[in-house]
């Protein structure tokens, strides 16, 4: 991401929020399915490991599909707390909003638990000071999350300092979405209304999402919880306690700079990359919007007996899609969807949607 671009301004942004957290950037996308999906306490049956949803170099490598796949080489470092952004990579629908490769950024901090009375008066006294800067910011905070049996404290963490370093969470990514959308809820003459519900995550229990009020709707922004103490051993951290958060850059991105299409993160058109500076976050004003082109294209699908090596996935044909025509399709959806009478075999029919966003 070069200076001055979008997705590098709130990465910026969110560093400074953490201005002494460590920061790393892992130089290569490819890593073990080990540390993509077993690390991390990934079911052995979770989607995400499917071939429909994610790139396979081979049987035990792959590109990443998340950020977290750095998260236990992370602490072996020794840092207590860092943030890791990279490019991540997954098969997906084509539309407006999503991309094969996409950025992420993830945080997390930890502390040592050995002296259970003191950690507990340290985070009380940190959250305090961090709940009276917040009480000082135009901000509605709605938490609505719970912990229960679906939502747990684990067992091998004491519960009132398990709910301080949820605390420490809250108050912590609070403050940062508020650097994020503080100024924009400001130009709209309104405070910045943010949401906490439950989520669930296989490397956090408690686990939430945040959302964020956005020109009339709640726009979910980011995922985080308590770090599940296995997750911490494996990095060789297991005396230590903490949190860890998720989030995706381009999403926010479009939110906050009003960026219609995500393919245009890509774009070097200098109609585009010369609307932005660095630190600052400017609504996008769309240039030459050409007119869509659309074409069909159907057609039937091995029947139920054929000698077919995998089943029938969307994510399948898109990447058909993309190899061929790259970003100059806008987006692909699925039109109709026949079964014939007599045969039985079924026939789909797609709707492709050239557009340039440069030309």
């Amino acid at each position: 991401m070069t200076k001055g671009h979008p997705l590098s301004t709130l990465r910026e942004i969110i560093e400074g929020h953490f201005g002494d957290y460590v920061k790393i950037r892992p130089e290569s996308a490819v890593v073990t399915v080990h540390q993509n999906f077993d690390e991390l306490g990934f079911a052995p049956d979770h989607p995400g490991r499917s071939k429909t949803d994610s790139y396979y170099v081979n049987g035990t490598h792959m590109l990443r599909t998340h950020t977290s796949a750095h998260e236990v080489e992370a602490y072996k470092t020794g840092a207590d707390a860092f943030l890791i952004a990279a490019d991540v990579y997954r098969r997906d629908e084509i539309d407006s909003s999503h991309y094969p490769v996409f950025h992420q950024m993830e945080g997390m901090r930890h502390w040592d638990a050995s002296d259970l009375p003191a950690l507990k008066k340290s985070l009380k006294e940190e959250n305090a000071r961090l709940a009276a800067e917040l009480a000082a910011c135009p901000i509605i905070i709605e938490d609505i999350s719970t912990v229960n049996a679906e939502n747990p404290y684990q067992d091998c963490h004491d519960p009132e300092v398990a709910a301080e370093i949820a605390a420490n969470l809250k108050h912590s990514l609070n403050g940062m979405i508020f650097k994020l959308f503080g100024e924009s809820s400001k130009k709209a003459g309104e405070p910045l209304k943010v949401r906490w519900i439950d989520a669930f995550f296989p490397w956090t229990t408690p686990s939430f999402e945040v959302e964020v009020w956005f020109n009339g709707e709640w726009l979910e922004i980011l995922g985080c919880g308590v770090v599940v103490q296995k997750t911490l051993e494996r990095g060789g951290v297991g005396h230590k306690s903490g949190w860890a958060f998720g989030l995706g850059l381009e999403r926010i991105a479009m939110v906050l700079f009003g960026i219609p299409d995500i393919r245009l993160f890509w774009s070097t058109d200098s109609r585009f990359l010369s609307q932005f500076a660095s630190g600052d976050i400017t609504t996008f004003k769309p240039y030459s919007r050409y007119p869509p082109c659309y074409k069909d294209m159907s057609f039937w699908l091995p029947s139920a007996d054929a000698n077919v090596a995998t089943k029938w996935h969307e994510n399948d044909y898109c990447e058909i899609v993309r190899d061929v025509a790259g970003d100059l399709v806008e987006n692909v959806s699925l039109i109709d969807d026949f079964t014939h009478p007599k045969t039985g075999k079924r026939s789909l029919c797609y709707r492709l949607n050239y557009r340039s966003m440069d030309r």
